[in-house]
């Protein structure tokens, strides 16, 4: 522009000193010197950079201005804008370096310790060169699958695994399968949501069932369950479910059991027929379904689909919103979390591509692709990994329906057909298609993507635009979505179309180049006819493309594709070898291949064989297919105690009979432990004592304890049924209980805790008296404490009928013969949580890290946190606190673990004085959901006693169909002290205003207690 050369040389100068632009990745700005375009640089730069798309507004307005002066003004100003942007990338840029470095850095070190850990040097073997688990569709032929032609073909192969009975839960994921679907979205009628979504059941039948219900079973097949959670009168963000996630994994544990019976009466010979996976979609989804594996004792998949992580650093690329403007408007952390615990929980993960594995996945502590390889290799030579797991990352590409898909065999210069009312019958956007053309019969190039700056739209038009011999050869359609005025599209989408127009008339593409303003869906797929009667090629110019869609669209239909190198299109292309990858940002390298196919006959028609023949790789039964034999591939796992008896019943009988078989069972299936007047170093003792003396010790408990219970089922056999008291001997209490009031209030002291026990005894002595009402204490005291606990504050074991200990790792019953004071530990709980449990390997690691933790005073250094060998656990390792405020905050050991492979959950406790580690998918709230499955106790029926704050499981406890009760008061200094440096606040997890929640005054006196119940509607009907 005439006079404004030295703002030219302004922009050039500012943006050559200390832009922060990086010089692996400079703009064209850089690259094209002495050739500055700033309309391209605010379009290429600025505007998909920053989404400041008013620069180009602005810009717009300075050039249609007529004074000098003001023109001048406005450029100088834009001047200074371009300048901020620039310095605000660069340190933006800087952070993201820092935040990478500070990653590898930490990967580096957790990989070394695992390393070290494991005895074993690898060898050449084990470092292989392969990431993940063979693809579904690899290079590699070996273990592929037989191709599946058809849908009805699976049909076939289900046939052959009659004699497996498959019970799937997927939760958000909708396939024609024989699996139960449990749909994780809200059962709403809100007026402003379709009433379709109300629907509790809907039913996916198989094709051609008849006859088949016989064999299959009624209720067999594929359903979508709609569970009922949350808010019901309106529709909640998919941000702001995270509150309500318990109360869904709830109502789908109690729907699961309930169909597992359903199903075991009509296809089980009357045996529950257990789910064989769990499979979520989606973090949410992810987080629920680690619950309900952990729960269930199955094995969990997981498919990410979108991911936290990677969206986080995108949106910190943008520039537009800080950490805590991300988190606080997606949830983000609370997100993220959730799909690590998926990495956690799940024995297989599903991409779609390999670059999902290697650019996203790689971005989680759960997930490390070298130390994922060395584990897998030590696992084949059946090498000890010292407790650390990885899980297995496995591709599978999603399907595609191809039946109603007819590959177009004819050519443009055929006589085209005519109806009999002499119109040709050609789809309407073929015409609409066309008219931009001079010459139709060109082999097209098609375009199919939204006007995005990350589709690569205009790198597309200029390479087509400068490559003559191109031109000549063909034509390029660019279905770029639809619009009705371009001054009504957003800024972004407008900007980028314009400078299409642009490139359009600075290259005279006119009779060149179609872009059509509307097309319905069901047009697209007459555009690829289209384009394949044309002999043309589809192209995909993305800078990264995650998948890839329609380049499978466009093979289904006999196109060669050109595609970017950059994502999911190496897969597509490492599969159905149908055309040429080039990189996206080189101009000349996509003319080049476009000509390539375009010219050369014989390489068009070898692509488009090779697309046709291999395309079922990527069709739903094949996908199908894939997917089931990798659940066959999952070690089995199922609840213990469903194998070996009829306990599972949770009968309501209180027979004699019933009473005698739970004794017999419980005999056989749990270890019993003397309490009494004994004191706690009874227990090294017991440890010291020959095996033969501690089964005769051990043989002798468990007959004296049944003496007691037959004599109270001889007593109560002649009495009526009903009578409460005739089940004095069911084992535990907790079966005949009407409600059950759990005790989970973390206080410092233990005269803190006696004092709330003791009112909430008071608020319903009553009740209490009766039997009808019973009490679970959830506590992060191991049982030595926990006997200290109850002898020093005058509480018989018998007033509980259940403790969970050790935040969740153990789980004990009292016993109901009081002369013996007997406590009882679950072990068919430990064996349902001791899935990926890091045993010895976990422990080394921790003391490891507790030894790093010191507090330097001159040449003393004085270790903070300390082992504490005497209150540790099988499944819980305990470490003391020497100074809470100063020890590094729960998030980062959760990390530090995970960075290492080894999955656990720890939990800060007793106002961070007190670390526990368990088994990953333990916890307090777990435990609750084991006592619903293996007793029956109902979850509805049950009250939570909780502080205002706790330990850092508190969250847990707050959620659920079970009603909570905050005591106002209790607990209020561990806030600051253990919940300041979680990953995301309480209240991105916690709903106070449910209906299910309820929070006592002040004085929280036993009256105050009763009135929350009244209020919970708890006690009528008592």
């Amino acid at each position: 522009m005439a006079g404004n050369d030295w703002i030219n040389s302004y922009l050039e100068a500012i943006l050559d000193v200390g832009p922060g632009i990086d010089d692996a990745k400079s703009s064209l700005l850089l690259r094209e010197r002495g050739r500055f375009s700033p309309t391209r640089y605010f379009v290429e730069e600025v505007v998909s950079g920053f989404d400041e798309t008013d620069l180009h507004r602005s810009w717009v307005k300075a050039q249609a201005t007529r004074s000098p002066k003001e023109r001048n003004t406005r450029l100088e100003n834009m001047c200074w804008r371009i300048w901020n942007l620039a310095r605000q990338k660069k340190q933006l840029e800087g952070e993201e370096a820092q935040r990478i470095t500070k990653r590898r850095l930490e990967r580096e070190r957790g990989r070394r310790d695992a390393v070290a850990d494991m005895s074993e040097d690898l060898s050449e073997g084990e470092k292989g060169d392969t990431v993940t688990d063979i693809s579904a569709h690899g290079e590699s032929n070996r273990g592929r699958l037989p191709r599946i032609s058809s849908a009805d073909t699976i049909e076939a192969w289900a046939s052959q695994q009659k004699g497996k009975k498959m019970y799937i839960v997927l939760i958000r994921y909708e396939v024609k399968l024989y699996v139960y679907c449990i749909e994780k979205e809200l059962e709403i009628s809100a007026p402003d949501v379709d009433c379709s979504y109300g629907e509790p059941t809907e039913m996916l039948p198989p094709r051609n069932s008849e006859g088949l219900m016989d064999e299959m079973g009624e209720s067999s097949g594929a359903y979508i369950i709609r569970i009922p959670f949350g808010p019901k009168d309106k529709y909640i963000p998919k941000e702001l479910l995270w509150p309500y996630i318990p109360e869904f994994v709830d109502g789908a544990l109690g729907h699961i059991i309930q169909m597992s019976k359903v199903l075991g009466d009509q296809i089980g010979n009357g045996h529950p027929v257990w789910p064989i996976a769990i499979h979520g979609h989606y973090a949410d989804a992810g987080d629920s379904g680690a619950l309900l594996s952990g729960a269930l004792n199955v094995p969990m998949l997981f498919t990410g689909h979108s991911l936290g992580r990677d969206k986080m650093e995108q949106l910190l690329r943008q520039g537009r919103l800080s950490r805590d403007e991300i988190n606080s408007t997606y949830k983000i952390m609370r997100r993220i979390e959730a799909e690590e615990l998926a990495l956690d929980a799940s024995e297989i993960v599903i991409t779609s591509t390999r670059q999902e594995i290697e650019e996203q996945w790689r971005l989680y502590d759960g997930f490390d692709p070298i130390l994922e390889r060395k584990l897998r290799a030590r696992i084949r030579r059946n090498v000890s990994c010292y407790g650390r797991s990885m899980p297995r990352m496995v591709v599978i590409p999603p399907g595609m329906e191809f039946n109603h898909i007819i590959p177009h065999e004819g050519d443009i210069d055929a006589e085209t057909e005519v109806n009999e009312d002499g119109k040709s019958p050609d789809p309407p956007i073929w015409s609409e298609i066309m008219r931009f053309f001079s010459n139709p019969r060109k082999p097209m190039i098609l375009a199919l993507a939204r006007p995005d700056p990350k589709k690569n739209l205009t790198t597309l038009v200029k390479a087509f635009g400068e490559c003559r011999p191109l031109r000549e050869l063909s034509n390029l359609t660019l279905i770029m979505g639809n619009r009705d005025n371009i001054d009504e599209m957003s800024s972004t989408n407008s900007s980028l179309l314009l400078s299409i127009l642009k490139l359009i008339d600075k290259y005279d593409l006119y009779g060149q180049v179609a872009y059509p303003k509307h097309h319905r869906q069901s047009d697209v797929p007459e555009i690829y006819r289209l384009a394949a009667k044309t002999k043309g090629v589809f192209i995909n110019p993305a800078f990264i493309e995650p998948f890839g869609l329609t380049l499978i669209e466009a093979a289904a239909h006999g196109l060669p594709i050109v595609a970017t190198k950059n994502g999911g299109p190496v897969d597509i292309h490492r599969v159905l070898d149908n055309g040429l990858l080039v990189d996206p940002h080189d101009q000349q390298s996509i003319a080049d291949a476009l000509l390539k196919l375009v010219a050369d006959k014989h390489l068009w028609a070898k692509c488009r064989a090779n697309g046709l023949k291999n395309i079922h790789l990527f069709s739903w039964p094949e996908h199908c297919k894939t997917y089931l034999s990798k659940i066959a591939g999952c070690k089995p796992r199922q609840p213990r105690w469903l194998r070996n008896d009829d306990d599972d019943e949770n009968s309501e009988s209180d027979s004699p009979s019933d009473s005698l078989r739970d004794i017999q069972d419980i005999s056989l299936n749990l270890k019993f432990s003397l309490d009494g007047d004994k004191n706690e170093s009874q227990e090294n003792v017991d440890e010291s004592l020959d095996p033969e003396d501690r089964k005769s010790k051990l043989e002798s408990a468990v007959l004296t304890w049944s003496r007691g219970v037959l004599k109270s089922a001889q007593k109560s056999g002649s009495t009526d049924k009903g009578d409460q008291n005739s089940a004095a001997g069911k084992f535990p209490a907790l079966r005949r209980r009407k409600h059950i009031f759990v005790i989970a209030v973390d206080s410092d002291t233990s005269t803190d805790l006696s004092e709330s026990v003791r009112k909430i005894f008071e608020a319903v002595e009553k009740e209490r008296a009766e039997g009808s009402i019973g009490f679970i204490l959830a506590t992060s005291f191991n049982i030595t404490e926990l006997r200290s606990f109850l002898r020093s504050e005058g509480l018989n074991p018998t007033d509980f009928d259940a403790f969970i200990c050790n935040s969740g790792g153990d789980l004990y019953y009292s016993s109901l013969h009081s002369e013996d004071n007997l406590l009882v530990v679950d072990l068919y709980y430990h064996s349902q949580i001791e899935y990926r449990w890091g045993g010895e390997g976990l422990r080394k690691t921790l003391v490891r890290w507790a030894s790093s933790i010191t507090d330097k005073k001159g040449e003393k250094e004085d270790h903070l946190v300390v082992e504490d060998e005497e209150t540790s656990a099988d499944y819980c390792y305990s470490f003391k606190v020497r100074k809470p405020g100063v020890v590094p905050p729960v998030k980062e050991v959760r990390k530090i673990m995970r960075i290492q492979a080894l999955r656990c959950h720890v939990i800060y406790c007793q106002n961070g004085s007190k670390i526990n580690v368990i088994p990953v998918l333990a916890s307090r709230s777990q435990a609750l959901r084991y006592l619903y499955l293996r007793w029956g106790m109902d979850l509805s029926k049950v009250v939570v006693f909780v502080g205002e704050s706790g330990d850092t499981d508190y969250e847990g406890l707050l959620g659920g169909i079970h009603k909570s009760v905050v005591l106002e008061g209790v607990c209020s200094s561990a806030n600051n002290q253990v919940h300041a440096n979680r990953s995301y606040p309480l209240t991105d997890v916690i709903s106070l205003d449910s209906p299910n929640v309820v929070r006592t005054t002040e004085e929280c006196s036993s009256a105050d207690l009763r009135s929350s119940l009244d209020e919970l509607g708890v006690l009528k009907g008592l």
